[in-house]
């Protein structure tokens, strides 16, 4: 079994926590509604919880789609930061994390040579972060995560100008998923 049908089904079980997850939590505010509130107190709630949900699924799925475009474009024949090397270094440590860096000795750290590392540091991280924008623009430009926000302004305009807003019941509505990942995480660690 390929190491990518592996992750896949790591992903579909985790996948399948969540959703477990998000509907036992749902139910017990569903049930929790019924019984203590009023029906308008739970429209509220499953508009912000559907919503939330819509939007939490897009962002994944559309994350998901960037990082595999990403890593269908790498080129592992190069070296991942721009030196040579040999074939034994790239089987003992294919993502180069124990590669010694020479230390620059404190006699030779004077004021210029430190603002010239800096600078250097500043002009990587300033050309890395430009990148990373415009590589994630899909992630968070994405049609489904737009819709989502839309269902969720358009399903609070919809409880206010009608007068059925509860805005406490809305929070916890909105509440669901973000306390159902962590529950799933925390349920996850085994």
């Amino acid at each position: 079994m390929g190491i990518k049908n592996i992750a896949t089904m790591k992903i579909n079980q985790s996948l399948k926590n969540f959703a477990l997850v998000f509907i036992v939590l749902d139910l017990c505010l569903v049930v929790y509604a019924l019984v203590f509130n009023t029906p308008i107190w739970l429209l509220n709630t499953q508009v912000a919880f559907i919503s939330s949900l819509f939007i939490t699924i897009a962002s994944f799925l559309s994350y998901r789609k960037n990082i595999q475009g990403r890593l269908s474009n790498l080129d592992l024949s190069k070296p991942l930061n721009g030196e040579d090397r040999d074939k034994v270094d790239e089987i003992d440590d294919p993502y180069d994390l124990y590669t010694e860096y020479e230390e620059i000795p404190e006699s030779e750290l004077t004021p210029e040579k430190i603002k010239e590392i800096l600078n250097d540091e500043k002009a990587k991280v300033k050309k890395n972060s430009f990148k990373n924008t415009i590589f994630s623009a899909t992630g968070f430009l994405s049609v489904y995560r737009v819709l989502g926000y839309g269902i969720l302004i358009f399903g609070f305009f919809a409880l206010n100008n009608n007068k059925l807003f509860l805005p406490v019941a809305f929070i916890i509505g909105l509440g669901i998923v973000p306390i159902g990942v962590l529950f799933s995480k925390l349920f996850d660690k085994k």
